[in-house]
C-alpha cells in the first residue's frame, strides 16, 4: 500500500508532540488522517449568536464573550458556585455554574467562551449555561459576524481550545494531504458531491451551516460506498466466481402444490417467487435475502423454491437455528406435500444413531430430495448427492462469518436463500446485507386477525392476570416475559426466576406454570419448550429466549413486563409468538413510562405492521444500536451516514460499487489504485469479516 502523508503519526504534527499524542490516542486519534476525520459534533452560526448587550431575562440563547473576571462563590447552604463575567463589545453578563467549582481550574481570565443556556434574573442578568466551549485561550474574541463556530468531541486532558489550536496550525497541510485519499473520478458522481478536499474544508471551516451538511454527505457517501464495495465483492465471490446451478423447471411438483394449497398465494408471495425462480434458473449462483413479517408466508415461498431444485434433479435443505423450529418446519412442509406423496426428512442432533444413519444414507444416495435440519446438516460426514439449494431460516441468528462458513462446502456451491422474520427498513437491510439481493414480503394473507395490543401501568397487573386466567380457562396458553433472568442490584426490575415462584404460588396456584430462560442448558430449554408446545404448561414464565424459534398455535396471551426496557423490533418479535392459531391473540405491555417511553410504546400499540415498527425503531434508537453484532472492531460501521436521511446516497453507493466490481473485479486498473489502497488499508476489518479480498 502506498504511503500517504495522512498516515504519519499524530505526534509529528505541529503543536502535538509525544506527550500530547497520548491524549489524542485516547480520543482515537493516532494518525493525521484520524485528526482530519475527527469532525465537529456541533456548529453554531455566529450570525444567530446574541450580542451580550441584547440578552434579556427569559431568553434561551447562545453568546460569545471574553472572561473578564472569575471566581468561586460559597453560599450559606454550602453550595459552591463558579461564576465568570463575560464581555463583548456590547456589554457584560454574569454566567454561573452551581455546584461546579472545579471549572475555576479549567477556565482562565482572557479565555473566549461560547455559552448556551437560559438567561435569568439573579442580582441582575445571569446565564446558567447548559454547554460551554473554550473557543480560544487568552485572546480577544473574534468578530462573530458571518462565522460558524465549530465544537469538536474533546476530553478533560485534550480540551476544546487545544484541539482548535492543533487544527489551526495543521489544517492547510491536512487538507492538501486529503488529495491522497480522493478516489472519485467519475464525472456523474462528482457533479453531485463535492471533492473530498472541499468536503473536509466545509466540515472544519464552513462559512454556512449548509456547507457543513454538504461535506457530511460526501463523507457519508464514502463510507457507504466502501461498505457496499466490500459487500459487492462478497456477493461476486458467492455468486460468480464458481458456476452456479441452472435449475430446470418442469412443474412436476410446483403445479400440483399450487393446486393442493388450501389458500391462495398473496401478490407479494407471487412476486417474490418470480424473483427467486429467475435467480435459480440463471447460471449464476443465487444469494438472496427473503425478508417478511411474522405470518407473511416465508415458509411456503421457501418450499416452492425447494421444489424447483427438486424438479431439476437436485436436493434442497432448510436449516433452522433450533431443533423445535426445524421440527415445526418439517411438520408444516410435510402436511403441505402430503397430497403430492413427497417426504421431508429431518436431521437434528438428537436423532438416534439408526435414524441418523438412515437420514445420511438418503442424502448421500439422492433418495432424499428435501431435508430440514439444524447445524447438524453441515457437520462432518453429512454428504449430499446433489445439493442445489440451501435455505437458512432466521438467518440473523447466524453471524456474517457463520453464514459464510455454513454455505461454503467443498463439494458443492448451492443456491442460497436466507430468510428473516425481523423486518428492518430497506436502507438498513441494504447496509447490513448488501452482499445479498433483497426480496420483501410486504403483504399478509387475508383474514389474519391482528394481535390486540394493550399498554397497562404497574398498578393494573391484577386485571392483566385476570385476562391470563380467562384465556387459560378457555384452554389456551400464555407467556409472561421479563427482561432479566435473576434479580439485579444495579436495576430495580422484576426478574423471571423470582417472579416464577410468585406466579406459581400466589397468582396461578391452580395452573401449570413453567420457567424458561437463556441460562438453562440446551437440553433443559428444549425440554421446557417441548412441554409448552405439547400443552403441558399453561403459563410460561420466560425471558426473550422465546423471541424466535417457537410456534405454539394455542398460545393466545403475551404479557411483557417492563416493556419500556425493550426495543420496538424486539417487542414486535415477542408479539408475533401469539395469535398464530384460530384464537384472537393479546399482547399486554406492562410499563413504567415516562413521556418518551409512552410515545414509543404508543407507536407500537397502534400498529401491527412490522416494517412500520422497524422504521420507528430506527428513528428512535438510531442505527448504531440496530447494527448490533454487525458492529465490528473498534469503529462503528457508520459514523457519518444517516440511513434515514441518506437512503438516496446508499442506493447510489450500491449501484456504483456493483458497477465497479463488474467492470474491474480485482480493482487492478490504474484509475482504481486509490480505491484498492483504501479498501485494503481503512476497510481491512470488513474485508476479513466477509472473507474476500
Amino acid at each position: 500500500m502506498t504511503y500517504s502523508q495522512l498516515d504519519r503519526p499524530v505526534q509529528f504534527l505541529k503543536g502535538v508532540g509525544p506527550k500530547r499524542a497520548d491524549a489524542f490516542g485516547r480520543l482515537g486519534i493516532v494518525t493525521a488522517r484520524d485528526l482530519l476525520y475527527h469532525v465537529p459534533r456541533r456548529y453554531d452560526d455566529a450570525s444567530t449568536v446574541e450580542p451580550i448587550g441584547r440578552l434579556e431575562v427569559g431568553m434561551d440563547a447562545t453568546a460569545i464573550g471574553r472572561v473578564r473576571s472569575k471566581g468561586v462563590i460559597p453560599t450559606r447552604k454550602g453550595l459552591r458556585i463558579f461564576q465568570a463575567v463575560l464581555e463583548d463589545e456590547t456589554g457584560m453578563i454574569t454566567v454561573a455554574w452551581p455546584g461546579q467549582p472545579w471549572l475555576d481550574r479549567k477556565i482562565r481570565e482572557g479565555d473566549t467562551l461560547l455559552v448556551t443556556g437560559p438567561v435569568r434574573f439573579f442580582h441582575g442578568r445571569q446565564m446558567q449555561p447548559r454547554e460551554v466551549t473554550v473557543v480560544s485561550r487568552g485572546e480577544e474574541p473574534t468578530e462573530p459576524s458571518g462565522r460558524i463556530y465549530v465544537t469538536y468531541p474533546a476530553s478533560e486532558d485534550l480540551p476544546q481550545w487545544v484541539l482548535r489550536a492543533v487544527f489551526d496550525r495543521n489544517m492547510d497541510a491536512l487538507l492538501a494531504w486529503a488529495d491522497d485519499d480522493e478516489y472519485v473520478t467519475r464525472e456523474g458522481l462528482a457533479r453531485r458531491l463535492p471533492s473530498l478536499s472541499q468536503a473536509l474544508t466545509w466540515i472544519h471551516r464552513p462559512e454556512r451551516i449548509e456547507q457543513a451538511e454538504q461535506g457530511r454527505r460526501r463523507l457519508a457517501f464514502d463510507e457507504l460506498f466502501f461498505l457496499q464495495l466490500v459487500q459487492a465483492q462478497a456477493r461476486r465471490a458467492a455468486t460468480e466466481l464458481d458456476p452456479g446451478i441452472e435449475h430446470v423447471r418442469t412443474n412436476e411438483l410446483i403445479r400440483p402444490l399450487h393446486a393442493a394449497l388450501p389458500f391462495e398465494l398473496t401478490g407479494a408471495q407471487t412476486r417474490v417467487l418470480r424473483e427467486i425462480y429467475a435467480d435459480m434458473q440463471s447460471p449464476a449462483r443465487m444469494s438472496r435475502l427473503l425478508q417478511g413479517d411474522v405470518g407473511s408466508g416465508k415458509t411456503v415461498v421457501a418450499l416452492f423454491a425447494m421444489l424447483l431444485a427438486a424438479e431439476g434433479g437436485h436436493q434442497a435443505a432448510l436449516m433452522a437455528p433450533t431443533e423445535i423450529l426445524a421440527e415445526q418446519h418439517a411438520r408444516r412442509m410435510g402436511e403441505l406435500l402430503a397430497p403430492l406423496g413427497v417426504d421431508v426428512a429431518l436431521v437434528t442432533g438428537s436423532l438416534s444413531a439408526s435414524a441418523r444413519r438412515a437420514a445420511l444414507e438418503g442424502l448421500a444416495s439422492g433418495a432424499t430430495r428435501l431435508v430440514v435440519g439444524t447445524h447438524a446438516l453441515i457437520q462432518e460426514g453429512v454428504v449430499f448427492r446433489s445439493l442445489g439449494l440451501v435455505v437458512v431460516d432466521e438467518q440473523h441468528r447466524f453471524g456474517v462469518r457463520q453464514r459464510m462458513a455454513l454455505l461454503e462446502r467443498k463439494d458443492v456451491r448451492p443456491d442460497v436463500l436466507a430468510m428473516s422474520a425481523t423486518p428492518i427498513p430497506r436502507s438498513l437491510a441494504m447496509a447490513l446485507y448488501g452482499d445479498l439481493d433483497l426480496s420483501v414480503l410486504d403483504e399478509l394473507p387475508p383474514g389474519r386477525t391482528p394481535v390486540e395490543t394493550e399498554l397497562r401501568g404497574r398498578d393494573e397487573r391484577e386485571a392483566v392476570y385476570d385476562l391470563v386466567r380467562s384465556e387459560v380457562a378457555a384452554g389456551r396458553q400464555a407467556y409472561v416475559v421479563y427482561p432479566l433472568v435473576g434479580e439485579s442490584e444495579k436495576v430495580d426490575l422484576l426478574a423471571a426466576t423470582d417472579e416464577y415462584e410468585r406466579l406459581k404460588t400466589d397468582i396461578f396456584p391452580d395452573r401449570r406454570v413453567g420457567l424458561l430462560h437463556g441460562q438453562f442448558a440446551a437440553a433443559t430449554k428444549d425440554q421446557v419448550m417441548r412441554a409448552f408446545l405439547a400443552g403441558e404448561i399453561d403459563v410460561l414464565v420466560t425471558t426473550t429466549v422465546i423471541e424466535v424459534g417457537i410456534d405454539v398455535a394455542n398460545a393466545s396471551v403475551m404479557v411483557i413486563e417492563h416493556a419500556e426496557r425493550f426495543g420496538l423490533a424486539q417487542l414486535h418479535q415477542l408479539r408475533g409468538r401469539v395469535g398464530r392459531g384460530e384464537s384472537r391473540g393479546y399482547c399486554v405491555l406492562i410499563a413504567d413510562v415516562g413521556q418518551g417511553a409512552f410515545e414509543r410504546l404508543e407507536i407500537f400499540r397502534k400498529t401491527t405492521d412490522g416494517f412500520e415498527v422497524a422504521r420507528a425503531d430506527l428513528r428512535i434508537r438510531g442505527q448504531g444500536d440496530l447494527f448490533g453484532s454487525q458492529q465490528h472492531g473498534k469503529d462503528p460501521v457508520l459514523r457519518f451516514a444517516d440511513l434515514m436521511a441518506d437512503e438516496d446516497l446508499l442506493v447510489e453507493a450500491q449501484r456504483e460499487a456493483r458497477a465497479l466490481t463488474a467492470a474491474d473485479p480485482e480493482l487492478a486498473k490504474p484509475e482504481n489504485a486509490r480505491i484498492l489502497a483504501q479498501l485494503r488499508g481503512r476497510y481491512r476489518e470488513r474485508i476479513e469479516m466477509y472473507g474476500v479480498g
